[in-house]
């Protein structure tokens, strides 16, 4: 609540105004097809990066501690 201030800003809102706009014109839905059609090539890309992000990485080895998010049932 004491950051959400600085994040959010008029440019962020304007931009998810932009993405809104995408979205319900069916922009979005029909880049997401062309990628699905394509191999999904620009998404696998994506997402590997993500995967091997810092953040992404230090996350796998915190969780791996975490022995109580693994309790069998």
């Amino acid at each position: 609540m004491t950051r959400g201030p600085r994040l959010i800003t008029k440019e962020t809102r304007k931009e998810m105004k932009k993405i809104l706009a995408e979205v319900q014109s069916g922009e979005f839905a029909k880049e997401w097809l062309a990628e699905n059609e394509s191999g999904l090539k620009k998404h696998l890309a994506l997402r590997k990066e993500n995967t091997e992000h810092p953040i992404e990485v230090v996350g796998a080895k915190l969780r791996e501690m975490m022995s109580w998010l693994f309790k069998k049932k």
